[in-house]
């Protein structure tokens, strides 16, 4: 029965010396582990060895200089172009305006500081105070109406405190401020006629918004002393917002004022009165020719 085994299945299989010769021993017919590839001996892992990099020829890195002076040479004209520019602007009397303000999100350009001669700085400023005055009582009387409109007022008074503020903010600006900062930085004295006009304008409308007769929807659209009277009995809160209102309404029309009284003084203590006529004359002069 034995003779029908090759081999006995419990016999201890023959150890393998890792140390012995391979190229006498034949290497065993169901190893799965090949031989690993020669390496160098060393102990620095490949650290500091020298790598080839190959480098361009000389006609590539001539063509690259070529190329970074045409673009240097471009660049130094149209430098040259602006400069001429600007030169020429200059003499023709026209400033280039940079937005620098508000500083988070400039939207206009503005620097009394460096611009308005000292001696006209403080009405400049007080002037600025007006136009940012009317811009947070235009604000504020949305606000208030808005108060009113959910206390039951109706809808119409809040659509005209909307329409006040979204004409009277930038018309502001366009109408009375910015001409007043041109004509304080040398402009031509025509630009006085320009501002007296609309701040004019200016300062009735705030009178008008403090008093707030009732005219347009019962005047509830403007925080004035007639609309905080009335609003006051039926609702206190609503009433306390249209007084406050009133009272920003009052301050904005006095410094208002003030500074068109000033502005009038140094316009008539000038010579600009005289030059405004001569100005004058001569457009008619030139419109009649």
């Amino acid at each position: 029965m034995a003779g029908r085994f090759d081999s006995n299945p419990f016999a201890e299989e023959e150890e393998v010396n890792p140390f012995s010769n391979h190229g006498s021993v034949a290497p065993a017919k169901n190893s799965r582990l090949s031989p690993l590839p020669p390496e160098r001996a060393g102990f620095n892992y490949g650290i500091g060895e020298t790598v080839d990099i190959p480098i361009d020829g000389s006609g590539d890195l001539k063509k690259r200089e070529r190329e970074l002076q045409a673009k240097e040479a471009e660049l130094r004209k149209r430098e040259e172009i602006v400069k001429r520019k600007e030169d020429a602007a200059a003499r023709a009397g026209i400033v280039l305006e940079e937005k620098n303000w508000p500083p988070f999100f400039p939207l206009i350009h503005h620097d009394i500081a460096n611009e308005i001669p000292i001696h006209l700085q403080r009405v400049m400023y007080v002037a600025f105070t007006t136009w940012l005055g009317i811009v947070a009582c235009l604000f504020w009387n949305i606000i208030a109406v808005t108060t009113a409109w959910i206390k039951g007022e109706g809808v119409k008074i809040w659509f005209l405190a909307v329409i006040y503020f979204i004409a009277g903010a930038p018309g502001s600006y366009v109408l009375w401020y910015r001409p007043l900062y041109r004509v304080f930085r040398s402009e031509s004295a025509l630009k006085y006629g320009w501002f007296f006009l609309f701040y004019l304008f200016h300062i009735g409308f705030c009178i008008f918004a403090a008093v707030a007769p009732p005219i347009i929807f019962k005047g509830k659209s403007l925080t004035g002393i007639l609309a905080a009277i009335d609003v006051l009995g039926d609702h206190a809160l609503v009433g306390i917002f249209y007084f406050i209102g009133f009272g920003m309404f009052c301050l904005e029309s006095v410094l208002s004022i003030w500074v068109i009284q000033q502005v009038y003084m140094y316009f008539r203590g000038s010579g600009k009165a005289a030059e405004m006529r001569r100005e004058g004359a001569r457009h008619v002069a030139r419109a009649a020719i």
